[in-house]
């Protein structure tokens, strides 16, 4: 790699646009998810749940890419707010299982809905996000971050 790259200045660093647009997803979402009183990691978790229901916590955080003390938290105001339950595993009592309440079923479409409206809000165009997604998976990849699916 080149090294003159790290002598550009702020506004043309990679990293620097990578956390402006991390945060700005964040926001986004923050604000599409403000009338459920969620939180975007609180989404996420649900996000995962909705593809797949009965997990693990284990599974969920390795999903996620988040460790178990950032996820608990998580998942305790889930649960506390009805969106989740959670009950210890029949076939390992160290081991919890996490599942999603009728109120996270019922409410999975208006979510997103809430969220598809602030993206439209956002002015996107000009952006192929299937591009942008499918660069994005290649440079987590290459940094070893979360790759779930293939490519």
């Amino acid at each position: 790699m080149d090294e003159s790259i790290f002598e550009r200045p702020l506004e043309d660093q990679l990293c620097f646009e990578v956390y402006r647009a991390a945060n700005g997803f964040g926001k986004m979402y923050n604000r599409a998810l403000k009338d459920f009183h969620l939180t975007f990691p609180q989404y996420l978790v649900l996000l995962a749940l909705w593809d797949e229901d009965n997990i693990l916590i284990k599974h969920i955080g390795e999903r996620l890419g988040m460790g178990i003390g950032t996820l608990n938290p998580i998942l305790n105001r889930l649960e506390k707010q009805g969106w989740i339950t959670k009950e210890t595993s029949l076939f390992d009592k160290r081991a919890t299982i996490v599942t999603l309440s009728e109120k996270s079923v019922i409410s999975k479409r208006v979510i997103n809905l809430a969220i598809l409206s602030e993206v439209n809000a956002c002015s996107l165009e000009g952006i192929d996000g299937l591009l942008l997604m499918k660069q994005l998976k290649i440079l987590n990849k290459s940094m070893g971050g979360i790759d779930q699916n293939s490519l």
